[in-house]
């Protein structure tokens, strides 16, 4: 119970945070938003084309890979939050605390969930205005939630463990950049059956492809098959991986 109190109370810290510099969110928001107008606008007739269909088609191809690559920019953002309360000196005065250990880290994993999800709302809002017509029921779309919020988890875990193995705030900065390529070396741009042999099995058996794939099929109203499994999967390992990499970090 104390846990969970001590947690609440990180969360508010992390959202006056996320108050008082809105300017975050829209930097995380931001990439995405100008990687979709620049692949519909510049690409998105020939890409459409290739689809089968137009440009239109391209936008709704488009647009989960562009919510995936959000939550991976994000994860940027809060590598650097937490190392920057690392280095700042917070998190040894939290230490000596009678609060929960596990708190801390947990505040800013719900914090960086909080904002990440701000800054899909926004991607997803840009896409809408160019296009994007999804074909999602209700029950669709608490699906894609489902999805989002797994996978977000996850990756913030991950990124957590990444800032507290790194030694600065710009070595933190650098290490979850990795993870914004990987929807483009998965089927966030482009078919997987497009791609070289060697590239095209490493895109449809790494974390992205199937969390992409499933919150594609929901939004067009499909069922999502083996790819739901496979991303909640993926997502649990993950969120395991981070968390207990981070706890001992933290801890040591």
């Amino acid at each position: 119970m104390r846990a969970i109190t001590d947690s609440a109370t990180m969360l508010r810290r992390q959202v006056r945070h996320i108050w008082r510099y809105p300017s975050l969110i829209i930097m995380f928001a931001a990439l995405p938003v100008v990687f979709l107008l620049l692949f519909v606008y510049v690409l998105g007739g020939t890409m459409g084309a290739g689809l089968g269909g137009d440009r239109a088609a391209y936008v709704g191809y488009l647009t989960p890979g562009i919510m995936i690559m959000t939550v991976a920019t994000a994860a940027q953002g809060t590598a650097i939050s937490v190392a920057t309360d690392m280095t700042e000196g917070i998190i040894a005065r939290f230490k000596t605390m009678a609060i929960a250990r596990v708190s801390v880290l947990t505040g800013h994993v719900l914090g960086a969930m909080v904002q990440t999800f701000i800054a899909i709302a926004v991607a997803t809002l840009a896409a809408l205005l160019i296009g994007f017509r999804p074909a999602a029921s209700p029950l669709d779309w608490l699906g894609v939630a489902g999805v989002l919020a797994l996978f977000t988890f996850a990756i913030t875990w991950l990124s957590v463990a990444l800032a507290l193995v790194s030694k600065s705030v710009a070595t933190a900065s650098n290490l979850p950049m990795p993870l914004m390529m990987l929807p483009f070396l998965g089927s966030g741009f482009v078919p997987t059956e497009s791609m070289p042999a060697g590239l095209r099995w490493f895109a449809e058996n790494q974390p992205f492809t199937p969390v992409i794939e499933t919150l594609r099929a929901l939004l067009d109203g499909r069922p999502a098959g083996s790819s739901l499994a496979q991303a909640v999967a993926w997502s649990a390992v993950i969120a395991a991986i981070g968390y207990l990499w981070a706890r001992r970090l933290y801890n040591r």
